[in-house]
């Protein structure tokens, strides 16, 4: 079935990440277990870079910053929206 999303552990990703550290290539690895290279790619980097395979261990400092000031962000226009509202109410009385 075309375009199913698979998922998979990560012991079978070290597995595959061990696999090419040792010498074998991307292209061997990608036909005989049936994974887009691109994906086995990703799975050595970012193993190399932190040790994980979780998206959030692999996110720069920008990345962190930038997703924490995403989130200050929508709380303050939240707060603020609330105080809006509130001026409306205290001007009608």
């Amino acid at each position: 079935m075309a375009g199913k999303i698979k998922n998979y552990t990560d012991d079978f990703k070290k597995q595959i990440v061990a696999l090419k550290q040792n010498g074998k290539s991307t292209s061997e690895i990608s036909r005989e277990y049936q994974i887009a290279k691109s994906t086995i790619i990703k799975w050595v980097n970012d193993y190399s870079n932190s040790g994980s395979f979780k998206a959030k261990d692999n996110r720069t400092e920008e990345e962190n910053e930038l997703i924490r000031l995403r989130e200050e962000n929508k709380q303050l226009m939240m707060e603020n929206d609330i105080l809006k509202q509130a001026a409306l109410i205290m001007a009608r009385k």
